[in-house]
């Protein structure tokens, strides 16, 4: 007879324990709710007002290591991977290749350029007209035009080179506007 009073606490303490584990103070739902909405965000383009958001966020990764075929802060950047990497943080769909940014976006003149515009050279060989480098216009100081970029060479890794930088301004190609 003892055992049904038991029962009847055990499974009441069990159905509020349960009912507990539910249910969220209406605060939390708020929280949740707004999460959840900044999340979906992230998978539509930002609108960004100026590069200056998006050029932040590149400058956080100065220093970060070359690496050959990597998009990953983590292990290291190669040129495309690291503006591939950017622009994806801000919800934009890019080329992972510098070959393929040479035919994206809208074509400009280096005239034209405005910051956050990303920057198209040839590979090594400058004879060669094949796109093989990119970076991000990072600023234009009357004709001097700086860019952040990925570097196999000297500097190595992401960093900040100018385009008077003769080994640069021979191998220039285009600008193309993404934002």
């Amino acid at each position: 007879m003892k055992k049904y009073p038991i029962v009847f606490f055990l499974i009441l303490f069990v159905a509020f324990a349960a009912r507990s584990q539910t249910t969220m103070p209406v605060q939390y739902q708020e929280l949740v709710k707004n999460l959840t909405k900044q999340g979906q965000a992230v998978n539509k383009p930002q609108k960004v007002e100026s590069p200056n958001r998006l050029l932040d966020f590149a400058r956080s990764m100065l220093g970060i290591r070359y690496r050959s075929a990597s998009s990953s802060p983590s292990r290291g950047f190669d040129c495309s991977g690291f503006v591939n990497y950017v622009f994806s943080n801000f919800g934009f769909k890019v080329p992972r290749s510098s070959r393929d940014f040479a035919t994206s976006g809208e074509a400009k003149k280096l005239e034209d350029a405005k910051i956050g515009d990303v920057i198209v050279f040839t590979g090594t060989n400058s004879r060669s007209r094949t796109p093989g480098h990119v970076g991000i216009i990072y600023s234009i100081d009357g004709d001097e035009v700086k860019f952040i970029h990925s570097s196999s060479g000297g500097r190595k890794g992401v960093t900040i080179s100018s385009l008077d930088e003769g080994f640069y301004k021979k191998r220039f190609l285009k600008v193309i506007s993404i934002l």
